[in-house]
């Protein structure tokens, strides 16, 4: 293989103070260590009087076993003198090397006027260097009339970027020709093109060899690319406004806030205050003072609540004599005044700051009360045994929005605190909190707020679903997260999900089985005791349309193996007749590649190497 440069131009010869022929492409295969060749063998027509005379012929090896020609042309005289000639080694060059002296303005326009013509009408996608040799011997900082006119006998850099944008050419500036602008700059820029050069024309060799071989058989069969599996889509989180509508809703509400006159304020869950604030696990006797042992949250606790068992309380008599709401009573007016706002405030994730902020601002007109009653919101958010991490609202707003419930609910779960429904399963309780269960899965909305036994039965029994299924579909209630422990957990999960209608967990649940199934390799699916078929047929039956139109798509991509298997045969009609379609690889492939094998085996077959 080998790479044909064309140099034209007359670059000068002002950097050397020997005879010899010192231009610019002589001296870079000289230098460059790329390039391999003597003195003797780089120069084979210099005086021009073999082959072309046209032009000065160097010959080397670049890269190891490239051949490297050169054609250099540094006069248009003997250019233009054969015309054919210089047209088809132009149109035969792989790169066209352009030169100038900057300080010579007739080798310029020489270039400029009579080579790019030439080389705009034969360029086809050839790469072009601009090499501008030398430095500037009047370019100087003075404006006056003089040293413009000196200035006029150099070639400036715009002049020559100009040039460059006209072909689409690289511009390279040369001050000397050392071992850096040579080698390293000018050098690397060729090599650059040289390896753009070689890749072209391997890749153009392989194309026409693919082309020109003649294979007197079969051809061996191409095996397609399997199908694309269908995409799941996961469903959004609603965790956030599950426990904001709460609030609103007032199901399943065991606290009511009262003004220091006794008129109610806003009803409230225990759980949720909990989940967000030692001052209320204290209030609610969750934890002691010798628990929290901060007395900073215990003073906050004694000066800002207080509870009311009393029997004469107003409104006592018409409570529910079961579990009545617990009373408790606001002892700051100022801060009762904005409690509605500042439990939507926590209910949303007390995260809000600037919107607290200004809901208290419109409600207390004096700035002083507004600052009182935002850092008793920060003292009842902080955390016992730090310093209060909260005092500046602004840089706490700027991280992503703190949502406690989700890691300080799961301190509740599966624990006898505050809850108010006990599930039996398998012989065993698990305690859990109606408002959570409400706030979460309409399911047990509908059979918490009905006309139903559970509504007013503390121990409600569960069935058809395990102990750990349960604990898992209840974790994901807490905390909006689950990880099932395997394949066979996530399956189950997904069934137990549909049947209390918890669309998003399902969604989840497949999305756990479709990666796990897909990180598998073939040989660990080959060995592994898992039914596919009986995975299948349990994601119809429960309805998870998404994982039972993937599974079937899986079982067609993976056919070889599956189609192996015992539980192949109680696919359905419907459900082979799928498979056998979208089979991968396909019945046809398998048949050629059966065909080739046996031609490649047969005596006919002959080896073209040997």
């Amino acid at each position: 293989m080998s790479i044909h440069i064309v140099a034209l131009g007359n670059e000068g010869d002002a950097f050397h103070q020997d005879n010899r022929p010192s231009g610019l492409i002589r001296t870079y295969l000289g230098r460059s260590p790329l390039v391999s060749g003597d003195e003797s063998s780089l120069l084979l027509n210099a005086t021009s009087t073999v082959a072309r005379p046209v032009f000065t012929e160097y010959q080397a090896s670049a890269f190891g076993n490239v051949k490297l020609v050169v054609h250099d042309c540094p006069v248009w005289d003997i250019f233009d003198s054969d015309w054919y000639t210089s047209r088809n080694l132009i149109g035969g060059a792989d790169i066209i090397v352009i030169k100038y002296n900057v300080n010579d303005k007739f080798s310029f326009h020489e270039v400029k006027d009579n080579y790019i013509p030439v080389i705009k009408r034969a360029l086809n996608s050839v790469p072009v260097i601009i090499a501008a040799v030398g430095t500037r011997q009047n370019e100087l900082p003075c404006t006056c009339p003089l040293c413009t006119s000196d200035r006029g006998s150099c070639v400036s850099t715009t002049e020559g970027i100009q040039l460059a944008k006209e072909l689409g050419a690289t511009y390279l500036e040369l001050h000397s020709l050392d071992d850096f602008y040579i080698g390293k700059y000018f050098g690397g820029v060729l090599e650059y093109f040289m390896i753009q050069a070689l890749n072209q024309k391997t890749s153009e060799k392989m194309k026409k060899r693919k082309m020109n071989s003649s294979f007197h058989g079969i051809r061996p069969p191409q095996l397609e690319q399997p199908e694309k599996m269908p995409v799941l889509k996961a469903e959004a989180s609603h965790y956030n406004s599950d426990l904001n509508n709460l609030l609103f809703c007032c199901q399943c509400v065991d606290v009511v806030f009262y003004h220091p006159d006794l008129k109610e304020v806003v009803e409230a869950h225990k759980i949720v205050l909990c989940a967000v604030s030692h001052v209320f696990m204290l209030l609610f006797n969750v934890k002691s003072p010798t628990e929290i042992q901060d007395s900073s949250i215990i003073r906050t606790t004694q000066d800002l609540f207080a509870i009311n068992r009393d029997t004469a309380f107003p409104g006592a008599s018409q409570e529910s004599s079961g579990n009545p709401p617990l009373r408790v009573v606001v002892k700051d007016a100022l801060f009762c005044s904005c409690l509605s706002d500042i439990l939507r405030f926590i209910y949303s994730g007390a995260f809000q700051w600037e919107e607290l902020e200004e809901d208290i601002r419109k409600k207390l007109k004096d700035s002083g009360d507004v600052s009182n009653v935002i850092e008793k919101v920060k003292c009842i958010l902080k955390t016992p045994g730090k310093i209060n991490c909260l005092r500046n609202c602004k840089t706490y707003q700027s991280r992503k929005p703190l949502w406690f419930y989700n890691t300080s609910l799961r301190f509740f779960l599966n624990k006898p605190m505050l809850a108010d429904v006990v599930f039996e399963i398998q012989g065993t309780t698990v305690p859990a909190h109606r408002a959570i269960l409400v706030a979460r899965c309409e399911v047990m909305a509908a059979m918490f707020n009905g006309n139903y036994m559970e509504a007013k039965s503390v121990l409600i029994p569960v069935y058809g679903v395990s102990k750990e299924t349960f604990l898992s579909f209840l974790e994901y209630l807490y905390t909006d997260s689950c990880c099932p422990a395997g394949i066979f957990q996530a399956m189950c999960l997904l069934i137990c999900a549909e049947m209390y209608q918890v669309s998003r967990l399902q969604h989840i649940c497949e999305l756990f089985i479709i990666t796990q199934l897909q990180s598998l390799p073939s040989r660990e699916l080959a060995a592994m005791n898992l039914d596919i078929v009986d995975l299948l047929k349990k994601a119809k039956f429960h309805h998870s349309d998404c994982l039972s139109t993937w599974l079937l798509h899986f079982i067609a991509t993976n056919y070889l193996i599956f189609s192996q298997k015992p539980e192949f045969q109680d696919l359905s009609v419907e459900e082979r007749s799928f498979v056998e379609k979208h089979r991968w690889p396909s019945n046809m492939y398998l048949k050629q590649l059966a065909e080739y094998r046996k031609y490649i085996h047969s005596r006919k077959c002959r080896c073209l190497v040997m």
